[in-house]
């Protein structure tokens, strides 16, 4: 599998719209050339059970 080690993880936190509470959205910033679909998959699946599950967990959920 190729690697990308400058691969960057870019998180926002904007107040939602009710005021109360923050939305979360994140995005991957990688250099040219783009990974391909099969790498791109699997690290949104990493991303998603780093940033979802991981957390989850932390909460004991």
């Amino acid at each position: 599998m190729e690697r990308r080690p400058e691969a960057r993880i870019r998180f926002e936190l904007p107040g939602d719209r009710s005021g109360y509470g923050t939305d979360l959205s994140w995005e991957l910033l990688v250099k040219e050339p783009p990974p391909d679909a099969s790498l791109l998959g699997h690290m949104r699946r990493r991303i998603n059970e780093l940033i979802n599950a991981n957390l989850r967990y932390t909460f004991g959920q």
